[in-house]
């Protein structure tokens, strides 16, 4: 009995340490998600790329001011890629370049990330493919407009 104990202890804790987050594996998928958005802010479409599985999917549910209805917006890697390539994000100042990256959680190769940015919010999901961190899926939500100043 106190050999089928020992086995499955030392089972369970053989299994817990698969699945811990290590440092390199915490360091890897920050840089993915550093990647992604210095990529975006300074329009280096490499480096966006860089970050992409070639299947992600940038998703938003935004509503359509005309008839109050949920709209589904979808953007691929490439496109994003290419919109990068365009200076989509050098448009933003410097001084409104947040990329606040909080590790929400991981499981062994996935993890989900979330950018606090200028004016949105993205909610990533990483994956390890062949070894590296990629963003498979990303979710993301504007954050509301400021109040207009007053005259």
């Amino acid at each position: 009995m106190r050999k089928i104990v020992l086995l499955a202890t030392v089972a369970l804790l053989l299994a817990a340490r698969g699945n811990a987050q290590t440092d390199d594996d915490s360091a890897a998928i920050r840089k993915t998600a550093l990647n992604y958005i210095e990529g975006w802010y300074e329009g280096d479409a490499a480096r966006m790329e860089s970050s992409l599985h070639p299947e992600l999917a940038k998703r938003m549910i935004s509503t359509d001011p005309k008839t109050g209805h949920s709209v589904f917006n979808h953007i691929g890697a490439m496109a994003l890629v290419q919109r990068t390539k365009r200076g989509g994000g050098t448009k933003t100042p410097k001084e409104r370049q947040p990329k606040d990256i909080t590790i929400l959680d991981r499981y062994n190769n996935a993890a989900v990330v979330k950018i606090v940015a200028s004016d949105w919010i993205d909610y990533l999901e990483e994956a390890k493919v062949d070894g590296d961190w990629k963003i498979i899926n990303v979710l993301w939500e504007l954050k509301p407009k400021p109040p207009a100043p007053q005259p």
